[in-house]
């Protein structure tokens, strides 16, 4: 069965059951010119998805990996604004927002209204920036040229509810303990009419195709990576049988597609010369591989490779990946002398790279902060640095040291720029709380919620908070305003949500 959205990968692991979140991918195409459908009604229908699998157990945000793929989506979104590709009014009505999912389903997926969709799983195999930038890319242009307002205008008003039903089902059907119940769900006569619906034209896809690959390559990204991610997906095609690539059921990878590609690279995929495997990626993909919760047999598995025979034959990348996955999975059992060791071996293996280098860095504050040695982490770790990854981290130590206030400000000055950002929200919170602020942080976790567009849990916060200024001797009048404000434009929010149809 053919289903509807983006995505690229090759493995050479096991896929497990596909939990809830990647199940959207198996439903949702990407988006091209708009017809009826606004860009406005597109972007709300995105955000009432997007407020159900922001509740999914499957959804993380995990600062390193998002940092990571933040700086290659940046990257797209700027040559396809300089292409014309990104209208101003895209630009501004769209979310761009990549919510990243635990699953070890190789996928990427779009959403309507500028949300994407990534799986742990993809960044887990992707070889290099390059074929990371392609799957993006690739995701974009399904955005940037409408494809799914099209569809859902060809097909009536009633369709769009009938997608975000047909998710919500997906996403229910990957938590029943029932698998074939679950199943069962969403294999009625609706769910199938929309599916069948919406798959994407060819045309669609080599439009995405086509325009994806000069974005990526405009950014600056080598066109190699996207002739070797064809490659894997050609290789994987011949597997497409066994159910495990939904990629390939819902992109079909035909020989036109396949010869298209290889004529704008002007070389033969057979001949192209092997990318170099990055530190810094190898690191990255070995932390996509544990976030993924493998099971504990695995993480020890893990673990133990970093002292195999083939440890030593493996390049310096290999090496830096391997110690990485190590040091982390040590963590994750908390194996904490272990896991101290093994970071130690990764410093100096990557020493002579400095964004290998960061990256193990961060990884021994994570560690140490993990092990509840705070001051420790504190001390390999930038309080004034504007990478999120390492602000967090400083963030963090903080507050367990409960000594809060230099990084307060750090963090109120990252949330003006960055509303959206729930986890620095809660960081902010936590910071607030180890300051005895209660008012300050009960305001934060209600903004927080606002982030991941949860306006009720929002309005209980700022309510909570009222309450809080109501039974204070000392008023601060500014925040009291503050907290007044908010609170009445969630109100509003929360009143357009109930009276939204319901997706399920």
């Amino acid at each position: 069965m053919r289903s509807l959205c983006a995505s690229v990968l090759i493995a050479s692991q096991v896929l497990l059951p596909v939990p809830a979140l990647a199940q959207i991918q198996q439903v949702l195409p990407g988006m091209g010119d708009g017809g009826e459908m606004t860009a406005s009604a597109e972007r709300h229908l995105g955000d009432q998805i997007a407020r159900e699998l922001y509740r999914d157990t499957d959804y993380i945000d995990d600062p390193v990996i998002a940092a990571y793929v933040q700086d290659i989506w940046q990257r797209l979104l700027a040559a396809a604004r300089a292409r014309g590709e990104l209208t101003p009014e895209l630009d501004e009505r769209f979310a761009w927002t990549i919510l990243l999912g635990r699953d070890r389903n190789i996928n990427a997926f779009a959403l309507p209204g500028g949300y994407l969709g990534l799986n742990l799983g993809l960044v887990a195999v992707v070889g290099s920036r390059d074929e990371l930038a392609t799957v993006l890319g690739h995701e974009l242009s399904h955005v940037t040229q409408r494809h799914i307002s099209r569809i859902m205008t060809r097909q009536g008003r009633q369709m769009p509810l009938m997608i975000a039903g047909l998710i919500l089902g997906m996403i229910a059907a990957g938590k029943s303990r029932n698998a074939d119940a679950g199943q069962a769900m969403i294999m009625g006569s609706q769910a199938m009419f929309a599916q069948n619906q919406l798959n994407f034209s060819r045309d669609m896809e080599r439009e995405a195709d086509r325009i994806g690959f000069g974005v990526m390559t405009q950014a600056g990204f080598a066109p190699q990576g996207a002739a070797t991610m064809f490659e894997k997906l050609q290789y994987a095609s011949r597997l497409n049988d066994n159910g495990s690539y939904p990629y390939l059921r819902s992109h079909p990878l035909t020989t036109e597609r396949i010869s298209d590609m290889q004529g704008r690279f002007q070389f033969n995929m057979d001949t192209v010369p092997p990318q170099p495997l990055a530190m810094d990626h190898a690191m990255i993909a070995a932390r996509a591989r544990v976030l993924t919760r493998p099971g504990v047999d695995v993480l020890r598995l893990w673990i133990d490779s970093a002292s195999s025979g083939e440890f030593a034959k493996s390049s310096p990348a290999q090496q830096a990946g391997t110690l990485y996955a190590a040091a982390l999975s040590a963590k994750e059992i908390r194996d904490y002398k272990a896991a101290r060791a093994l970071a130690e071996r990764l410093t100096v293996r990557v020493a002579d790279d400095p964004a290998a280098a960061r990256q193990a860095r961060w990884l021994s504050a994570e560690i140490e902060l993990a092990a509840g040695a705070a001051p420790k982490a504190a001390a390999l770790l930038d309080a004034k640095s504007k990478d999120r990854p390492e602000m967090l981290l400083a963030a963090e130590a903080a507050a367990a040291m409960r000594q809060p206030a230099p990084m307060i400000q750090v963090l109120r000055d990252w949330v003006a720029t960055n509303p959206r950002d729930a986890t620095a929200w809660r960081t902010l919170s936590s910071l607030y709380g180890a300051q005895n602020d209660t008012l300050r942080a009960v305001r934060a976790d209600a903004e927080a919620n606002v982030a991941i567009l949860d306006y009720p849990a929002a309005r209980d916060r700022f309510k909570a908070a009222q309450e809080i200024i109501r039974q204070s001797k000392v008023v601060d009048h500014y925040e009291a305003s503050i907290i007044d404000t908010r609170a009445r434009a969630v109100d509003v929010l929360v009143k357009e949500q109930a009276a939204e149809p319901p997706l399920k």
